[in-house]
């Protein structure tokens, strides 16, 4: 996450402040009751002509088969609000939402034997900046809520990772510290992305089938690249050495592949690089790079003939610490036009005028057409495996294990014998310096080890939790700004207690980090396990193991550096939480559970300490929607300002409208705008809405005191090539009335022509 706004530390004095007048105690939340879509409500996607019933499979009627599965697939909605609430990743308190791109999903993938229900996991990737504890923890009580048939879904094998875009709504998160940027805890926002996950998973267990499973990879060679490098050269030389990259450009892909008919249902690939396309000074919500690849995937299969209707791209993260999508590198803007200085990312000895460049750098558009073209190498890499002969097929049994640990003391051994511990958690100077994706503020550079010099900065430290000198050497060289790990009050402000899980179908084995690993961090993570999995026969040498990481997944603990790294303390450093040993900690964990991957474990792994769930006690300064009003002699929907008659193609097509707060209806599974076009016979059809990326919403609250706002809906005819013909905008919006009422109204624009 791209902690670029140094407000993280001054909002953390004033929620200390805040919270000794003891506000949160009194404080409630907003009802929520217009959610106008359920679970079980039709789907229009995955026909499920071709369902494989359990029954059957627990009465051994399954064909012994170990390169079958039981295999599904779904995508829900979960796009939150779109307007007035903080966007989440850059931790930017002045990015609030004013208008949606692009709808966000949860795409969840299912894994089962068919002969033991028991054997099964999920895999979600949701287009949000991370997983999370208070989202988790609704999916599993949302699923209990679904009844016995899907019991088997549980802490032990349910991933829930994030595509980690930096462009979705926030204020969803389980500790305090991510929630200061959005003044705390939206339940509107949480509900839509609990509540689509659910549906999603729902989805997917009903179209489960038999099926297989295969697996390839491709080089992404121009995708991402090292925005960390001075940190990634702190690693030993002769381990860098035996890459060609400095940071992991090759992409792994699952392919699921019904066995009724031969059709494909879904793939599932992961591919490191951040999710900071689009820039933290757009405020509109779009699931970034990863959201358009899988846009653009789905968008394909729909037209394929290998492909089952209601297909599902999920492409999820990797290990993405030190990556960035902005591939043209670092450059001042100050007016040197110089590269920004190696070791601390500084223009002029200041971290402000240091910034990535994306792919078209100079449009002036916070980054959306380099989002889109690094969205479209994803797919193109993605489609070049999928369209390829070299595919393994994965055989084998399916195993999943998930723990608790707590990180604040974590005492462990390292290989060489040496006794070492994690510390409680805290970020140091050079988390407030930001990195090129997203720079801080003040006087904070990264690569700032050592002790803290500024006395104003101890201070806004010291008023959350005062570390101790016990804290102060656990963390060295970290100088700790942030106690966040010793910080309770009013709730925890970070995570101590970490997820472990690991997931396994066959030789395929998923590393789910619940922190961004750096790109060496992940390749130690991972050969690591592939290391054990190798000695110990978890998977048989005839079919070697195939590792992949995947994350920010089931909470969020910012960073896991190497030693190495941490050492030099960049913002990647500065924001590992649990200090110097953070990696080995993890890595030892998982490589003590592995053992329950094993075909014959009987047992299940320990489920640990249990993470606070702050749900309930969260912090709420979001202020609800009050009502809406239309100018006299207007009424919602109608045009104030129209299209034009005629456009030649490839320009932008725009009208204005009387709108109403998008926050009043989130149209979940539906729409807000949709262009519309003219049939031979007269009628209009449906050719684009919410889910297209060329079709922009922006709201406008243009009177405070009279509920006045305006709504522009474009229409950008330049990325792709519509056909000729005539045209029509539309706007589907809800007014609230002060008495709460609220009511539905569209509103559509004049026809034009394109040419």
């Amino acid at each position: 996450m791209a902690r670029s706004h140094v407000l993280v530390a001054i909002g953390a004095a004033f929620f200390a402040s805040l919270i000794i007048s003891q506000l949160v105690i009194n404080l409630g939340f907003p009802q929520v009751d217009f959610w106008h879509w359920r679970l079980d409500q039709d789907y229009h996607g995955m026909h499920q002509t071709h369902l494989f019933r359990e029954k059957d499979a627990q009465a051994g009627k399954a064909v012994g088969d170990a390169s079958q599965y039981l295999i599904g697939v779904g995508k829900a909605d979960i796009t939150g609000p779109v307007v007035e609430l903080n966007l989440m990743g850059y931790a930017n308190s002045s990015q609030v939402g004013t208008g949606l791109r692009q709808r966000l999903y949860s795409r969840a993938f299912i894994v089962g034997s068919p002969s033991d229900p028991t054997q099964r996991f999920i895999y979600m990737v949701l287009d949000t900046q991370s997983g999370d504890t208070a989202i988790r923890n609704g999916i599993l009580e949302g699923l209990k809520g679904l009844g016995p048939a899907y019991s088997m879904y549980a802490q032990k094998n349910v991933a829930v990772t994030g595509t980690h875009s930096h462009s979705g709504p926030g204020a969803w998160l389980n500790y305090l510290l991510p929630q200061i940027t959005s003044l705390g805890f939206d339940k509107q926002s949480y509900h839509a992305i609990v509540d689509g996950a659910v549906l999603s998973i729902k989805r997917a267990h009903e179209s489960l089938a038999l099926g297989t499973i295969s697996s390839g990879s491709t080089k992404v060679t121009d995708a991402s690249i090292n925005r960390s490098l001075f940190a990634y050269l702190a690693n030993p030389k002769e381990e860098r050495d035996r890459y060609t990259d400095n940071v992991d450009k090759t992409m792994t892909l699952l392919k699921f592949t019904r066995a009724s008919d031969g059709k494909d249902i879904g793939i599932l690939n992961w591919f490191a690089v951040h999710g900071t396309s689009l820039l933290g000074n757009q405020t509109v919500v779009a699931a970034d790079n990863k959201g358009v690849a899988a846009y653009l995937f789905e968008q394909e299969m729909a037209s394929s003939v290998n492909a089952a209707p209601g297909f599902v791209a999920g492409f999820s993260q990797a290990n993405v610490g030190d990556t960035t999508p902005n591939v043209l590198g670092a450059w001042c803007e100050d007016g040197s036009n110089a590269e920004c200085r190696l070791n601390d990312s500084t223009c002029g000895g200041k971290s402000q005028d240091c910034h990535g460049r994306g792919p078209f750098f100079g449009l002036n558009d916070g980054g959306v057409k380099s989002c889109y073209e690094i969205g479209k190498r994803q797919h193109a890499g993605a489609l070049s495996i999928y369209a390829s002969n070299s595919f393994t097929p994965i055989t084998g049994n399916v195993r999943s294990f998930h723990t608790f640990v707590d990180f604040s003391n974590f005492t462990f051994t390292l290989k060489n014998g040496t006794t070492v511990s994690t510390c409680p958690a805290a970020l140091g100077n050079s988390f407030a310096a930001g990195t090129s994706d997203g720079p801080g503020a003040f006087d904070f550079v990264q690569n700032d080890p050592g002790a803290p010099s500024n006395p104003f900065w101890n201070v806004v430290g010291g008023l959350i939790a005062e570390p101790s000198p016990k804290q102060i050497k656990c963390q060295y060289p970290k100088p700790v700004l942030l106690n966040v790990g010793e910080a309770h009050t009013p709730y925890d402000w970070s995570p101590n207690i970490v997820d472990i899980q690991v997931l396994r179908v066959g030789q395929f084995i998923i590393i789910v980090s619940p922190g961004e690993a750096t790109t060496m961090s992940g390749r130690r993570w991972r050969e690591a396990v592939y290391n054990q999995a190798i000695s110990t026969n978890l998977v048989s040498a005839s079919t070697p193991p195939i590792v992949v990481l995947g994350g920010p997944a089931n909470s969020y603990t910012h960073y896991i550096a190497t030693e190495e790294e941490y050492s030099i303390q960049r913002y990647e450093g500065a924001s590992t939480l649990y200090g110097p040993n953070t990696l080995n900690a993890y890595i030892n964990s998982t490589l003590s559970l592995l053992s329950y991957l094993r075909d014959d474990a009987t047992s299940s792994s320990p489920a640990g300490p249990s993470p606070p769930d702050n749900r309930d006690r969260s912090i709420s300064l979001i202020t609800s929607v009050v009502y809406d009003g239309a100018p006299l002699g207007k009424k919602f929907g109608d045009v104030t300002k129209d299209a034009s008659g005629s456009y030649a193609r490839g320009v932008k097509v725009s009208a204005t409208f009387v709108g109403a707060n998008p926050r009043n209806n989130l149209h979940l599974e539906d729409t807000f705008t949709a262009v519309e076009q003219q049939q031979a016979d007269g009628s209009w059809k449906r050719v684009m809405d919410d889910r297209d990326w060329e079709l922009l919403f922006e709201w406008k609250r243009t009177n405070g005191l009279t509920g006045y706002s305006d709504v522009v809906i474009t229409w950008d005819t330049g990325v792709k090539s519509p056909s000729a013909g005539t045209y029509r905008l539309r706007y589907f919006g809800d007014s609230k009335t002060i008495g709460g009422t609220i009511t539905a109204f569209s509103g559509t624009s004049g026809a034009f022509r394109l040419t």
